[in-house]
This record gives structure tokens, C-alpha cells and sequence, in this order.
């Protein structure tokens, strides 16, 4: 594996402004200067959608405003929040970081920022007397069993933030460098290089077959089971690569690494106790914030229709509360902090660009759209693979307020959870084999997440926390209507096909002709790659099939439904299918999704709208077979210590 360092590289332009007075040449040349000395700077040649601007005054602290391509980009915010300037050929555009002046803080920072500079310190040892006080506190009640460990790790995490204010984070990173490059990259430069890619694909492969099969076998989950999942999982990546856009461009560092910390995280999660004690803690925390929803379902209502098990009672008010919340974290700047530095860590682990890393580290988190509004002004000017694996990230896993959701239909948290994570590297790893890159990429070597206006605007916490009440409305009322649509619209073609199957006598037993019987059929073979046990003469099999139709045609929502429905035929399957079930459809890879993702980035850049369409329909495949890869994965890993019981 490389060097985890960011690089970063710098171009240099030979000055030949022609000025038309001394003003104008001492402006050029003083912007000359910032680009060169910006430790943000990327190759400005071969930038897709670069092309040459007009001549124009240029001032020192102007950014170009006359970007001819791609026309939507011409528009002066976004021009300004992507950093873009003219160096003085006239010919290239170099992303400059913003200045400190060009930064505008948080409108809270202007009042807290004076006291925050001269009582630091104190404000410090009070945070750290406080918190001490309550670590000790917990090892001394719970001394005798392991509810310590959770305060510890907080008390930990604080410490840490209270201890990089005083000594800079770089110095631990520099001791990383220094131990990484004198111990592993030695090691892999005694490895001829021709032969590197082959040793870290057996290695890889070597580490999933050790973590499969060498623990014990249960009744549901045989070893032969797991070598069908392991299978399938080998069948999905050759399927991928013999459908390549360019076969000669796989970056196999990503794929290699990508599938291996699937696995790893699967592994962590499903087989070890600390590892599903984690992801329970979190999850628990995810349902408690659903717990705070239903508060207020029972203020405006009453308690007992807040405990109603239904869609519009369970699911909805918790994605309303969970996306003001993300508005609050927004403005305080921790979610930029937060995505950043995931983001950071994805960046160095995958060797992927920049925007790529921001938007894989936030999906998860705050779904499919909002994640490329973190990287917004760079999308006029993404390459076809970047635009391709921004998709395929929203379509591989959902987002954090529709966990909670889910959460609340009962379905394992932890489940939920470790899909999500997992299918970050998957998504990376399935677009880098269907589309790889072969164009230089503006963010190529750094991690940005630029300013947003839009949060911006808020003037306090209350004022975040309102326009975050109005955008989980916005986003609930988008995911009623597209529900109501799409089910109605399903509903019409099913009721077609089966006027029309029932000429030719398809009916019971396999039931009426319907998009997600003829897709069921098709997904048939899919499930059994899985690891989808064969019982009862393969109809577990059909009905799994069927259940990523639906989720597919439809969306996750209806299917969770389904596998949740006590009185239908998904809920007698085994534990281990309905696992793998659980997983297959955690993701928004659905056509209601496709519209949504095809609609948001062609608002972002109007210029790229015909590259997004074009793109489209194959970073859908994509990102459901990422999310099939997890269930994939969790077909390998899990022991009879899990069980989804929704």
C-alpha cells in the first residue's frame, strides 16, 4: 500500500499577461503568486470541461466570474465557493483555497469567538474537570461489569479534541509516516513490482477464506452456505469487470482494498463482541433520537397514536427531527469536521479523488442528495467516473434519517447500521471496476468540503434548528409523494400484466403476472448467490428474489414492509434469510431513486445533465449490487449469535 500521505501537486505558469496598464499586470501577477502558493493547487491540464476564458480585468482578490464551460458555472457563487481564478496564460482554471477573509464564520463565532480566544484555556479545565469527574464516576458504579466501557471511550474521544488544541494533530501524523514508511512500504518493495497486484489480491482472498471457514458451522449456517455467498461475491466482481467501461484503467488498488474493508467490517461487526457491541451502542442511540420523535407525535396527537406502528406516525416525524438536527450539527460546523475527516481516511485507504471521499463519507449519514451538496461547486466539473460514483453511493446505502425509521419498524439497529458502513467501500470498489477513471480529476490529491450558503443563513441555533424542521418537511413531503406516485403507478402496470396473464392462465400458485414476479424470476439466481438457504424446494429463494424486485421497482420502504409483516410469507423464513434479506434491501438502489439522484445533480450543473442521464441507469446497477455484496458479506460472516426478528 502507498504512503498514507495526501499529495498534492502544484503548477506553475510562465507569466505572459499582456497588460493593458501597471495596475492591471501587478493584479495578474499577484494572483500568479496565490495560485502557486496555495498548498490546495491541482494540475490545472486535462481538467474535464477546462477551457479558455475570456480576457477581463482581473483584481487580486477576484475570482473568475467567465468561465464559458460548463455554462451553469458562470453564475458568481458558485464560481466564488469553487475557488476557480484564471492564471495569467488565460488558458487553465487552478482551484485556489479560499483566503481567510473569503471565509465567513459561523454568525455565532462573531460573539463567542473573543471570549472563546482569552478564556480557552479555563473553558478547557472545566470541560476536562467535568468529564473526569463523570469517568470516574462510572468506573466506580459499574466497577464490576462493563458498562464502563462506553464512558471511557467518550471521556477518551473528549480528551484527545482537548489535547490537539495544544499539540497540533500533525505531530502524531508524522509519527505514523515515519513508522509506515520504514516498516510497511520496505516490506512491500521487497515484492517485485509486476507482481504486487497479485500478491495483494491472494493475500486479500487469503484473509476471506481464513475469516469464513474456520469457525464453527451452525444448523442454518454451513460452511456450504458460506462458499455459495463467497461465490457469488467472486462472480459479482468478474460480472463487473468483464463489463467494464475501460478494463485497462481498473485502479485494482481500490477494488482490492474496497472488498477486503467490506469484509473486515462485516467480520467486526457480525463476529466479534466488541464489534456488535459498538454498532449496538450507536444504534441504540439511533433509537433513542426516534424515542424523542414520538414525543412530539405525542404532544400534537396522543401517546397512543404515537406508539402506532405505521409509516406516517413511525418513520416520518423521525426523519423530520433527525434532519433538524443535522442542520444544528451543520451550523456548529461539526458535521464538516466530522465528513471530513471520514472523508480523509477514506481518501488515503482507497486512493480515490477528493469529492469522491467527501461524498462516500457523508451518504451514509445524510443521504443521497444532500452528500453532493457538500461538494457542489466541484460537480460542473467532475469527470464521467466521479459523477458515476457519486450515484453509485447513493444508491448502495441509505441515509441516517431513514435509519431511524427503519429502527423504529423494528428491525435490528446494529444490522442497519454495519450495512451502511459496508457498503461505503463496496460502492467504491463496483463503480471503480464498471467505470473507472481515465480523466485527471480537479480534487485529485486533496479533501475539500466548501462552504454551503444555504446553511449559512441561519443567525442561531433556533434558526438552524427551524430551517432544519423545514427541510426534513420538504424531504418527508418528497418521500410521501414519490411513495404515492410510484406504489400508483406500479399498481397500474401490475394491473395490466395481470389482465394479461391471466389469458394465458398465470395465476396461482406462483401468483398473478406482476413486475415483481417476472423480476423475482430473473433475481432468482441472484438470491442463491447470496447464500440464501434452498429450503422448501427453493421458494425462499423466489420469495427473496421477489423482495429485491420490489425493492428495486418500488423502493426499500414497501420491502421493509414486507419482510417485517408477521403475517406474510417473509416472515417465516429462516434467521439467515432473513438476515441476508435485511441487508440485500438496505439501500435506496430503487427507480423513485434514480429520478431523484438524475434530478438534484442536473440542477447542480445544468451543463452535465446529458453525462448524468447517460451515467444513470449503470450507476443503479452498480449501487445495488454493492448493497447485494453486503448481504453477500453477511452470508460469510454471520455466526448464530445475530438474529432478525423485526
Amino acid at each position: 500500500m502507498a504512503d498514507p500521505t495526501t499529495t498534492t501537486t502544484t503548477t506553475h505558469h510562465t507569466t505572459t499577461t499582456t497588460s493593458h496598464s501597471n495596475d492591471l499586470t501587478t493584479s495578474s501577477s499577484s494572483l500568479h503568486r496565490e495560485a502557486q502558493a496555495s498548498p490546495l493547487a491541482a494540475p490545472a491540464t486535462g481538467l474535464h470541461s477546462a477551457a479558455p476564458l475570456e480576457e477581463k480585468e482581473l483584481r487580486p482578490d477576484a475570482v473568475d466570474r467567465s468561465a464559458a464551460t460548463p455554462p451553469d458555472y458562470s453564475d458568481a457563487d458558485k464560481a466564488e465557493k469553487a475557488g476557480i481564478v484564471r492564471s495569467d496564460d488565460g488558458h487553465h482554471v487552478v482551484p485556489v483555497e479560499a483566503s481567510e477573509q473569503e471565509r465567513q464564520p459561523p454568525s455565532w463565532a462573531k460573539y463567542l469567538g473573543p471570549v472563546w480566544t482569552f478564556r480557552r484555556p479555563i473553558i478547557h479545565f472545566i470541560v476536562f474537570g467535568l468529564f473526569t469527574g463523570w469517568w470516574i464516576a462510572t468506573l466506580v458504579v459499574h466497577r464490576n461489569d462493563r458498562n464502563w466501557v462506553i464512558p471511557f471511550l467518550v471521556w477518551l474521544a473528549i480528551m484527545l479534541r482537548l489535547l490537539t488544541f495544544y499539540f497540533p494533530a500533525r505531530h502524531v501524523s508524522n509519527a505514523i509516516r515515519f513508522v509506515w514508511t520504514r516498516t510497511v512500504n520496505p516490506l512491500v518493495n521487497l515484492i517485485p513490482a509486476r507482481f504486487r497486484l497479485v500478491a495483494g489480491a491472494v493475500g486479500a482472498l487469503a484473509v476471506i477464506l481464513v475469516g469464513t471457514f474456520v469457525s464453527e458451522e451452525y444448523e442454518d449456517n454451513t460452511r456450504e452456505n458460506r462458499a455459495i455467498s463467497l461465490f457469488g461475491l467472486l462472480v459479482l466482481i468478474f460480472v463487473f469487470w468483464a463489463t467494464s467501461k475501460h478494463r485497462s484503467h481498473i485502479n485494482w488498488r481500490t477494488v482490492i482494498v474496497g472488498m477486503l474493508s467490506q469484509y473486515i467490517l462485516g467480520l467486526f461487526v457480525l463476529r466479534t463482541q466488541v464489534g456488535l457491541d459498538i454498532f449496538q451502542f450507536i444504534a441504540d442511540r439511533a433509537g433513542d433520537l426516534l424515542g424523542f420523535a414520538r414525543d412530539g407525535v405525542a404532544f400534537l396527537t396522543d401517546p397512543v397514536t404515537a406508539e402506532t406502528p405505521n409509516f406516517f406516525f413511525g418513520v416520518l416525524p423521525a426523519i423530520i427531527f433527525f434532519v433538524s438536527i443535522c442542520q444544528v450539527l451543520f451550523y456548529v460546523g461539526f458535521l464538516q469536521w466530522f465528513v471530513g475527516k471520514f472523508a480523509t481516511f477514506v481518501f488515503w485507504l482507497l486512493g480515490v479523488s477528493g469529492a469522491e471521499a467527501v461524498v462516500a463519507a457523508a451518504t451514509p449519514f445524510i443521504g443521497q442528495g444532500e452528500s453532493a451538496m457538500l461538494v457542489r461547486p466541484f460537480v460542473p466539473y467532475m469527470t464521467k467516473a466521479e459523477i458515476h460514483q457519486i450515484m453509485t453511493c447513493g444508491f448502495a446505502t441509505i441515509s441516517g434519517s431513514v435509519l431511524v425509521g427503519y429502527i423504529g419498524m423494528g428491525f435490528p439497529a446494529e444490522v442497519l447500521v454495519s450495512s451502511c458502513i459496508m457498503s461505503i467501500p463496496a460502492s467504491l470498489a463496483i463503480s471503480k471496476l464498471r467505470y473507472p477513471e481515465t480523466e485527471e480529476t480537479l480534487t485529485a490529491g486533496r479533501v475539500v468540503i466548501p462552504e454551503d450558503d444555504e446553511h449559512n443563513k441561519a443567525e442561531n441555533f433556533l434558526h438552524a434548528f427551524a430551517n432544519g424542521a423545514w427541510l426534513g418537511i420538504k424531504i418527508a413531503g418528497t418521500i410521501i409523494a414519490s411513495l404515492l406516485c410510484i406504489i400508483a403507478a406500479v399498481a397500474l402496470v401490475n394491473g395490466l400484466l395481470t389482465w394479461w396473464g391471466r389469458y394465458i392462465d398465470i395465476n396461482e400458485p406462483i401468483g398473478p403476472l406482476t413486475l415483481q414476479l417476472i423480476l423475482g424470476y430473473i433475481l432468482y439466481p441472484v438470491a442463491f448467490l447470496l447464500g440464501i438457504p434452498r429450503d422448501n424446494d427453493g421458494i425462499y429463494l423466489l420469495r427473496v428474489g421477489r423482495l429485491i424486485a420490489e425493492k428495486i421497482i418500488t423502493n426499500e420502504f414497501v420491502a421493509f414492509l414486507q419482510l417485517s409483516d408477521e403475517d406474510g410469507p417473509l416472515y417465516a423464513m429462516s434467521p439467515r434469510a432473513r438476515l441476508i434479506a435485511t441487508y440485500a434491501i438496505c439501500g435506496f438502489g430503487n427507480i423513485g431513486s434514480l429520478g431523484i439522484q438524475i434530478g438534484i445533480l442536473g440542477q447542480l450543473a445544468p451543463s452535465r445533465g446529458g453525462d448524468v442521464s447517460r451515467l444513470a441507469f449503470s450507476a443503479l446497477v452498480s449501487g445495488v449490487m454493492a448493497t447485494l455484496s453486503s448481504a453477500a458479506v453477511a452470508g460469510l460472516v454471520v455466526t448464530g449469535q445475530l438474529q432478525v426478528d423485526a
